[in-house]
């Protein structure tokens, strides 16, 4: 195209590609060069930029997203209609493009902890073992705010439950048993509680003793209750307020200092998709986490459905074989894994992101791993594994953005970055959550809960280099305490979800 993209009807995003994206709602007769819109296209969604004939490949990114199943002439619109997966395995290998200078030295302001690791934020947190004990949990912290302990300890920025839907009726070893441990353990030593406070009910499979068998905190501030032991809800009540009135000086005598950017660990989500996802925020995003890793810092990329059909981006990068095969592991995991439960692994993109133009699951992920910008795959790890080294890591989760996230934040996560299309309204405590629209119309719909406008990389022709690092600079002050809108709306308190694998019995 001869016309810069802030300007074009249309972007085409790789020589290669035979299909075009439209930048705004082209009506039926729109003329594009020498093709014409041969029916109304919506923005964000896909035209033919030349004939494609039935079972032939269709182009986005330079790499296969799907096979015509009609034939498709040019300026026709390419969606489900005429456009379905392809064989899996048919994407053309990738280049592994160099990490960025990291140039000067990036810094921000967060609490060292014990252990080394730094939080982004100093809650005291109120954890369940089991759903039973999640009421409990909660009408602790509803007590302890209640009788000022917040306005005596001013250096808290808040009391935390987090409580869940499982925990029993569940098998007492295996997969499920042994994932939802190393979330609870996860939360339980996250940097960004200060003080921590365990409780279950007593008779539960996910046993205090058994979460206990390891050294979660390097600190001594993390405390259990058991409820049938401590006399009930109102006794079990005052004795965890007065657990969290006796951490609380020490937790509150924390101060922010000055570290370095290596001490970031970023969760990076997207959901809500649309055809923008993978031209502007999901880029641009990229971009920041490239500017981390290359600081020393560790980005972790999720959501294994969603780069199905485009791992070899991610394969091709891995600093080993083994790290290649591992990953390759959890998606042979998760085919067998949704057959057996009478699901597909192409079963995406959901009606929300059809309606923003992505057709396929193929589509979707190769957007999605442009979240992952260039850096070397240095690790592989399970759903709430904590990450030992630095770098760009991917961790195995599902596509449900609770889920993932809640996972992402056991293995770690002190930022989480979220780029959605459509919208999204949420936010993860204990961590700060920025969310990044990728088109600006949304933006300004939703503007109370967008952190940032990444459209203008297409309306205003921003370069995206100079997004990412915009994205950089956001999450550096938002991890120094600017708080982030989702923060300033009060959400977390209903977005812990771990991921539950397993029959409920």
């Amino acid at each position: 195209m001869s016309e810069p993209a802030a300007q074009a009807p249309v972007i085409r995003l790789h020589p290669d590609d035979n299909i075009l994206i439209a930048l705004r709602p082209l009506a039926a007769g729109t003329q594009i060069g020498d093709i014409e819109a041969r029916r109304d296209i919506p923005r964000a969604h896909k035209l033919a930029a030349a004939p494609i004939a039935t079972g032939a490949p269709v182009i986005r990114y330079g790499q296969v997203i799907g096979q015509a199943t009609a034939e498709i002439a040019p300026g026709d619109h390419v969606h489900s209609h005429n456009l379905g997966m392809a064989p899996h395995g048919t994407a053309p290998a990738s280049s592994q493009a160099p990490l960025p200078a990291p140039g000067a030295p990036a810094f921000f302001d967060g609490y060292l902890r014990a252990d080394g690791r730094v939080g982004t934020r100093n809650y005291l947190g109120v954890l369940t073992s089991v759903n039973c004990s999640g009421s409990v949990a909660r009408f602790i912290a509803q007590r302890a705010e209640q009788s000022g302990l917040l306005d005596e300890f001013p250096g808290i920025d808040g009391i935390v439950p987090i409580v869940h839907g499982t925990g029993c009726g569940m098998a007492a070893s295996g997969e499920g048993y042994e994932t939802l441990m190393r979330v609870i353990r996860g939360y339980a030593a996250h940097p960004n509680f200060g003080g921590v406070l365990l409780v279950g009910l007593g008779c539960e499979v996910m046993q205090l003793a058994a979460l206990t068998t390891e050294r979660m905190r390097a600190d001594a501030n993390l405390k259990t209750l058991i409820i049938q032991d401590s006399g009930g809800t109102a006794a079990t009540v005052a004795q965890g307020v007065a657990a969290l009135r006796e951490m609380a000086p020490a937790v509150d005598a924390l101060r922010r200092t000055r570290q370095p950017a290596s001490m970031l660990v970023l969760g990076m989500q997207c959901g809500g998709s649309d055809g923008y996802s993978g031209i502007t925020a999901n880029p641009a995003l990229g971009i920041a986490s490239d500017l981390l890793v290359a600081q020393g810092g560790i980005s972790i990329l999720s959501e294994t459905p969603e780069i199905y059909g485009a791992e070899h981006l991610l394969t091709s990068r891995a600093t080993s074989p083994e790290i290649a095969a591992k990953l390759m592991e959890r998606i042979a995991w998760w085919e067998d894994y949704t057959a057996r439960n009478g699901g597909e692994m192409d079963n995406n993109p959901s009606p929300g992101n059809k309606r923003g133009g992505l057709t396929t699951i193929l589509e979707k992920s190769l957007g999605a791993v442009a979240k992952g910008g260039s850096a070397p795959l240095s690790g592989v790890y399970l759903y709430g594994e904590k990450i030992t080294a630095p770098g760009f890591v991917f961790m195995d989760s599902p596509g449900y953005d609770p889920a993932s996230v809640t996972g992402q934040i056991a293995s770690g996560a002190n930022l989480i970055v979220f780029t959605t299309g459509r919208g999204s309204v949420s936010g993860y405590k204990p961590v700060p959550g920025l969310k990044l629209a990728t088109n600006s119309e949304m933006y300004a719909r939703l503007e109370g809960d967008m952190d940032l406008d990444c459209g203008d990389v297409i309306a205003q022709g921003l370069p995206l280099e100079a997004k990412g690092r915009e994205i950089f600079e956001l999450m550096l002050n938002a991890a120094s305490g600017a708080r982030t809108k989702s923060e300033r709306l009060g959400f977390g308190d209903a977005e812990f979800v771990p991921w539950q694998i397993g029959a409920v019995m």
